[in-house]
């Protein structure tokens, strides 16, 4: 995925699926790099390549040292903010982001359970669309305050992707 050099570094950071999941799981705990590449199943050494690009970006920051082995285990903890819906330049990054992860979640939903899909492409009024925006950001700030570290006993593991945005007119159909 090419990463257009003006885009916003936290963008450009944001825009590869790995981490962006790592910034998913940094939300509830902080971790280590060895505990990230566990959670995804990578090789250490490219958690710890994603976690500097992370930390670069002023997305994480160090939550603590802890003596581990002989050696020292740093874990990091996502900053909280609103990253990803500031963001207007560059969206065509985060969008081919977002697909890849929620075709890895969906290979991986339990079977029998119950889960919310729908695809929209509506007019509605300004003050409607506020609203649900309002609500939209609500239930996804909920979601993430009640997340737990992964594997937590008494948890289980939700995807939920979500980008909603109004659009432009599209130009007029062409006359044949």
């Amino acid at each position: 995925m090419a990463a257009v050099s003006t885009t916003d570094p936290r963008l450009r950071a944001l825009a590869h699926p790995v981490r962006l999941r790592m910034l998913s799981l940094l939300w509830s705990a902080p971790l280590s790099a060895a505990a990230l590449a566990r959670e995804l199943a990578i090789s250490h050494a490219l958690a710890s390549q994603h976690l500097r690009r992370l930390d670069a970006a002023g997305l994480v920051e160090l939550a603590d040292v802890r003596a581990r082995r002989g050696g020292r285990e740093r874990r990091y903890r996502a900053v909280r903010g609103p990253w990803l819906t500031e963001q207007q330049e560059g969206q065509p990054l985060l969008a081919e982001s977002l697909a890849r992860n929620l075709l890895d979640r969906v290979a991986h939903r339990a079977p029998g359970t119950a889960g919310v899909t729908t695809d929209a492409e509506l007019w509605v009024s300004p003050d409607a669309w506020a609203a649900a925006r309002r609500r939209l950001q609500a239930i996804m700030t909920e979601l993430h305050d009640a997340a737990q570290p992964p594997h937590a006993p008494g948890t289980v593991r939700v995807g939920a992707t979500l980008m909603a945005f109004e659009m432009t007119d599209p130009p007029p159909a062409a006359e044949d």
